[in-house]
């Protein structure tokens, strides 16, 4: 299990998809991206588009804004590699539905059962790292803010790799 942070357009997600790519040729896993973002607008719909091309044939696209567990759950195999991108979009679609603590428990918790088993899950989570700036004025963007940094902090103990990614060239913090 693995966690890949960065800035925008740090190339975190294709550091990530090169490092799926590579762990799934090991056994020929099956790989699935589990995307976050949702299309509302034209440019939005373009850049999925866009990155669904990128990927290939070989990848699965699996969306899901909301219920990042129980998706996890649903299509995770010891065969497969998960890549899920990105989490602060999800952060973002979670607190704008105001069910970001349900959600963010129901993550760690599926994440400690895997755990638990003694084996790591084949998940990679692509996330921005936001907490470097200074702190934003409003309280919907500083919960935010507060909201990645716990959960980045959360999965970074869990993991067995994170990596920060800055102007495309990978930063190995654990593992």
């Amino acid at each position: 299990m693995q966690l890949i942070l960065g800035g925008a357009r740090s190339g975190k997600s294709r550091y990530a998809q090169e490092r799926v790519e590579a762990l799934g040729e090991e056994g020929d896993k099956k790989l699935i991206f589990l995307a976050t973002a949702e299309a509302r607008d034209g440019e939005m719909q373009k850049r999925i588009v866009k990155h669904r091309d990128d990927r290939g044939q070989r990848w699965q696209t699996c969306e899901e804004p909301l219920h990042l567990a129980r998706a996890l759950a649903r299509i995770s195999a010891p065969d497969t590699w998960v890549l899920v991108d990105c989490l602060t979009l999800w952060i973002s679609n979670c607190l704008h539905a105001g069910c970001w603590e349900k959600e963010r428990g129901q993550l760690l918790a599926e994440v400690d059962r895997r755990l638990a088993t003694g084996t790591a899950p084949n998940w990679l989570f692509v996330s921005n790292e936001v907490g470097s700036g200074v702190v934003p004025l409003g309280q919907l963007s500083r919960e935010f803010v507060d909201a990645s940094g716990w959960l980045h902090q959360a999965l970074a103990e869990r993991c067995d790799q994170v990596t920060l990614v800055v102007a495309g060239l990978p930063l190995q913090l654990k593992g």
